[in-house]
C-alpha cells in the first residue's frame, strides 16, 4: 500500500509542478519544435521559426506540433473568441497549456510500466514509484519535446509487443497494425525512433514466428504491419507538404474554394517526406558540428548518468557482465559441449531488457552529437530492469538525493531566469500605460537560451517591439550592440531593456551606458557563463545566481 500511497503522491507532484509552472529552461528546442511554431500559425503572434519548419528546409513533421501544442492554441483562441475567457491568451497560457497536455500523456509512461512489469518479473507499483519519483519523468516528460513523444510512442510499443499473462498463460501480441501505426508515426517524429524500435520489433518477430505453426498466419500478421505502416506514412506526407507547401495555417484557413485545385496542384508538384530529410541533413558530419560534436562515449559516460545516475550505472555493469559470461561461453563452453542445443546464459535479471536499453544506447552512440534528451525514452526498460529482483532497493537514498538535486537544478535553476523574465516583460509591455501612449521597446538578450518570442504574446501586426537575441556574443559585439540601441533612440517613448546573466552584469558596465533601472530575476543559472565560486560564498551570490533586466537611461546614455 505504501507504494501506491507514494505513487500518487509523485503522480499530484507532477501535474502541481507543471501548474507552477516550472521555470527551469531546458533547450530551445523545447519551445521551437512545436509551441513557437503553433503560436505563430495560430494565434498570429511573432515568432522565431526555426530553419527545420522553413519551406526551404523541411525536417520536422507538422502532425505532432498540430495535435500537442497546435490544439492546445486553438482551443484558447477558441475561448477568447467566445467571449468566454476575455484573456485566455497570455503569456501563463502560452506557456502551461501545450505543457499540461504533455503532463497527461506520460501518464502513458505509468500505464505502460504497470501493463507490462508482470511479464518482465518487475513489481508493478515499485516500478511505478521508481518512474513517478525519477526527475526526467518530472521535468522531461512535462516539457513540448520530440523526445518526450518519442519516449511515449516507446513506451507504447513495449506494450504492444510485450505478451500479457491470463490465467497463468502468455497471451500472445496481436496488435500488428498498431505496431505498424506506432512505429511508422515515432519515426516521422523522430527518425531515431527505429533505433529504440529494433529489439522490440524483433523480439515481437520472434515471439510471432515462434508461436505460430502456420506460415499463412504469420504472414498475415506482417502484411497488416506493412498495410498500416503504408496508411500512416501517407497520412503523415500529406498533411506536411500540403503544410509546408502553404507554409502557414493561416494561408490554409484562409484558401477560398476557388484555389484549392490550385494548391492540390502545388502538393503534386513537391511530395515533403520530412524523415528523409532529416537523415540527409544528420548524416553529413559538417551539419552535426553546427551542433555540436561530442565524444563517442558521452551518452555511456555521461549522459546515461546526468540523466539516470546510479541506474544507468547498474545496467552497464551487468551489461558487462553479461557479455562476459557470453564470450566465455563462445570460447570455453560450447567447443567441449558438443550435445548443448546452444548458449544458456543466466544474467542478473531479464537480458532482453538490458538490450532494450543498451541496443538504442550503441546505435544513438555512432552519431557525433549527443545530447542528454536524446535517452529520455530508455527510462522505461531502465526502470523495469532496476525493479527486477529488487536491484535499485540498497541504492535507495542515492536513488532519492540524486532525483531531488536533478529536479532542483533541471526544474528551477537551469536559465530559470529567462521564462519569468518574458512574463514581466509581457506584462510590461501589454500594460495600460503602453496602450493609452504606445511605446516602442527594444529588448536585447545576451547570454541566455533562445528567449521564445510568442511568451511576448505580442500580435505579428504590432512592430512597436523588437527582440534582438545576441545569443552568447563577445564583449566587443555586446558593447556595440547595447551602445547601438542606446544611440538611436527616434522618439520620447523608445524604452531599451538588457537581459543578461548576473555573472556577465560587470561586462556591460564597461560598454559606456548607463542604466536607470534594474530588476533582478532569481534564480538563474547558467552553465554556459557559470558562476564564480567566491562570489557564492559572498553577499553577491544572488546576482551571480539571477538574470538581470536593465533599462537604458535615456537622460544619461553615456558615463
Amino acid at each position: 500500500m505504501w507504494a501506491r500511497g507514494l505513487w500518487a503522491l509523485l503522480a499530484a507532484l507532477r501535474a502541481g509542478w507543471c501548474l507552477l509552472p516550472q521555470a527551469g529552461y531546458l533547450h530551445p528546442d523545447e519551445f521551437f519544435q512545436s509551441p513557437e511554431v503553433m503560436a505563430g500559425d495560430i494565434l498570429n503572434l511573432q515568432v522565431y521559426y526555426p530553419w527545420e519548419f522553413l519551406s526551404s528546409s523541411p525536417c520536422r513533421t507538422v502532425v505532432f506540433p498540430l495535435m500537442t501544442s497546435g490544439v492546445t492554441y486553438w482551443v484558447i483562441k477558441s475561448l477568447q473568441e467566445l467571449d468566454m475567457c476575455s484573456s485566455c491568451i497570455n503569456s501563463y497560457t502560452l506557456l502551461v497549456s501545450p505543457r499540461i497536455l504533455f503532463t497527461i500523456f506520460s501518464f502513458i509512461l505509468d500505464y505502460s510500466v504497470y501493463r507490462v512489469a508482470p511479464f518482465w518479473e518487475a513489481d508493478p507499483w515499485k516500478a511505478l514509484v521508481l518512474l513517478a519519483g525519477s526527475y526526467v519523468t518530472l521535468v522531461f516528460y512535462t516539457r513540448t519535446f520530440t523526445n518526450t513523444l518519442e519516449g511515449l510512442l516507446f513506451a507504447l510499443l513495449m506494450v504492444l509487443i510485450s505478451p500479457r499473462k491470463s490465467n497463468g498463460s502468455l497471451v500472445e501480441p496481436t496488435s500488428s497494425p498498431l505496431i505498424g501505426i506506432i512505429t511508422t508515426a515515432g519515426f516521422f517524429n523522430r527518425p531515431t525512433f527505429l533505433a529504440f524500435a529494433l529489439m522490440p520489433l524483433l523480439y515481437w518477430t520472434g515471439f510471432i514466428v515462434d508461436s505460430q505453426k502456420s506460415i499463412k498466419t504469420v504472414m498475415n500478421h506482417f502484411l497488416k504491419l506493412v498495410l498500416c505502416a503504408c496508411f500512416t506514412a501517407t497520412v503523415f506526407i500529406t498533411a506536411d507538404t500540403f503544410y509546408f507547401t502553404s507554409m502557414s495555417l493561416d494561408n490554409i484557413y484562409s484558401i477560398k474554394k476557388s484555389s484549392v485545385l490550385d494548391v492540390l496542384g502545388q502538393l503534386n508538384e513537391k511530395i515533403v517526406i520530412t524523415p528523409f530529410n532529416f537523415l540527409r541533413y544528420n548524416f553529413n558530419p559538417n551539419n552535426l558540428a553546427l551542433h555540436g560534436s561530442h565524444p563517442r562515449v558521452t551518452h555511456f559516460a555521461v549522459n546515461g548518468i546526468m540523466l539516470f545516475g546510479i541506474l544507468h550505472v547498474l545496467a552497464i555493469c551487468a551489461g558487462f557482465k553479461m557479455l562476459k559470461k557470453y564470450i566465455h561461453q563462445l570460447i570455453w563452453v560450447k567447443p567441449h559441449c558438443h550435445g548443448s542445443s546452444g548458449l544458456s546464459v543466466h544474467s542478473e535479471g531479464n537480458p532482453t531488457l538490458l538490450l532494450f536499453y543498451l541496443v538504442p544506447l550503441g546505435f544513438l552512440s555512432l552519431f557525433s552529437h549527443q545530447e542528454p534528451r536524446f535517452l529520455i525514452p530508455l527510462i522505461l526498460p531502465l526502470v523495469l530492469f532496476s525493479t527486477s529482483q529488487n536491484r535499485a532497493v540498497k541504492w535507495k537514498h542515492v536513488i532519492i538525493f540524486f532525483n531531488v538535486l536533478g529536479a532542483l537544478l533541471f526544474g528551477c535553476l537551469h536559465q530559470g531566469g529567462l521564462i519569468p523574465c518574458l512574463f514581466q516583460l509581457e506584462q510590461l509591455v501589454h500594460s495600460p500605460e503602453s496602450s493609452n501612449h504606445p511605446r516602442h521597446y527594444s529588448l536585447l538578450f545576451a547570454h541566455t537560451y533562445m528567449p521564445p518570442r510568442s511568451l511576448l504574446n505580442i500580435k505579428k501586426r504590432d512592430t512597436h517591439i523588437e527582440v534582438i537575441d545576441m545569443a552568447g556574443c563577445e564583449e566587443g559585439a555586446l558593447c556595440q550592440a547595447v551602445e547601438q540601441q542606446a544611440n538611436t533612440f527616434t522618439c520620447n517613448n523608445c524604452h531599451v531593456f538588457v537581459i543578461i546573466p548576473g555573472t556577465v552584469r560587470a561586462t556591460i558596465t564597461k560598454c559606456g551606458v548607463s542604466f536607470k533601472n534594474e530588476t533582478l530575476v532569481f534564480p538563474h543559472l547558467s552553465m554556459e557563463d557559470p558562476p564564480q565560486i567566491p562570489f557564492l560564498f559572498s553577499g553577491k551570490w544572488r546576482s551571480q545566481l539571477g538574470l538581470y533586466i536593465l533599462q537604458v537611461d535615456r537622460d544619461q546614455q553615456h558615463l
